[in-house]
């Protein structure tokens, strides 16, 4: 039933709107951002229109159909050979294809096309999923375009996406689109705590590092965050409190070091995050990120004004910009921190 999926209400009333119409889309183009639960939803309404023992227009998700449904068959290989067929689930009716490199493949949707026109084998409808469907090059594209203009009445297809903008125009013509949001902090925080997919004392920093995307809060290191985290906050101390240059050419010295090497982006992405959470408190707001940071940013945001929290945020994503020539990142680095707190 859609109500044991987190977030995006607004969809779940759409979509019982639809079923109860008997008149579901043959092509469907489910679009947002990564994490927020698209393919669940889809495997959700592939469920209830095949489940043996429905309730209401909803799947029960006790039945054997929707188990079955729920149980893909994935390759045991990397290899992409492997990943180019219909990755089937145990139902026989339902199946989806995922890119098995770059790019998905022309054969892919072929398969899809010829499936799509037989009858059902045990359930009522034939649904079958393409992930990552922005990955489709133009002649894929162009292989199941008249299958989605006119897919058999039985037959339904869902185009699934981060990246709406990377499809064909013709593609996207020929779906109903459905949009989904980001989750809010607290579906974030309702959805760890009552899953029990992360520890109770996590849950707060994981659902607001997430940006509303469940995958993303799941695969969160904490502890790698953590650390990076303490590194940047000794940046952001030595401009708001102590003024110790000596202290920003350290941590200098630390990010280009080999242990953060690969990590650098990610910590001026840190540095970022910890500098608009203090501007934040600055303004009065009460929401921030690193809310078991509250206090220590709170001491930082009484001695910042909001001109020197964009300056700082500013002349950051100037460096970024530049890391993409080949500068020195050591020589960057020092100038940049030491142009952050000339003007404090």
């Amino acid at each position: 039933m859609f109500n044991k999926l987190a977030g995006n209400q607004g969809i779940k009333k759409l979509l019982i709107r639809i079923l109860a119409s008997g008149r579901v889309p043959g092509s469907l183009l489910f679009v947002g951002a990564e994490g927020v639960g698209k393919k669940l939803f889809a495997l959700e309404l592939a469920k209830a229109l095949n489940c043996r023992a429905p309730r209401g227009v909803e799947a029960c998700d006790e039945c054997p159909a929707c188990l079955r449904i729920a149980r893909f068959n994935f390759p045991q290989s990397d290899k992409s050979d492997d990943w180019n067929e219909l990755i089937r689930t145990d139902h026989a009716d339902v199946a989806m294809v995922v890119p098995p490199k770059r790019v998905l493949k022309v054969g892919q949707m072929r398969a899809i096309e010829r499936e799509a026109n037989y009858r059902p084998f045990e359930g009522k409808a034939r649904v079958f999923l393409i992930d990552d469907a922005d990955k489709l090059n133009d002649e894929a594209a162009n292989a199941i375009l008249k299958t989605l203009e006119e897919p058999p009445a039985t037959s339904h297809l869902i185009l699934i996406t981060s990246r709406p903008a990377m499809l064909l125009e013709t593609i996207r013509s020929r779906c109903q689109m459905v949009r989904f949001a980001p989750l809010s902090i607290a579906e974030m925080e309702e959805y760890l705590a009552s899953s029990k997919t992360a520890k109770a004392s996590e849950t707060p920093l994981r659902a607001r590092l997430a940006g509303g995307s469940i995958g993303r809060a799941l695969k969160s290191d904490l502890e790698d965050y953590q650390a990076h985290r303490a590194v940047m906050m000794r940046v952001l101390e030595a401009l708001a409190l102590t003024g110790d240059r000596q202290q920003l050419l350290s941590v200098a010295e630390e990010l280009n070091s080999v242990r953060y090497k690969d990590d650098y982006e990610e910590m001026l992405d840190i540095f970022e995050g910890l500098v608009r959470d203090a501007w934040r408190l600055s303004l009065g707001t009460r929401e921030i990120v690193n809310e078991d940071l509250r206090q220590e940013l709170g001491s930082i945001a009484d001695k910042i004004d909001s001109r020197n929290a964009a300056r700082w945020i500013a002349e950051t994503e100037t460096l970024r910009e530049q890391l993409e020539v080949n500068i020195n990142r050591k020589v960057a680095t020092d100038a940049l921190f030491l142009s952050l707190a000339a003007s404090t």
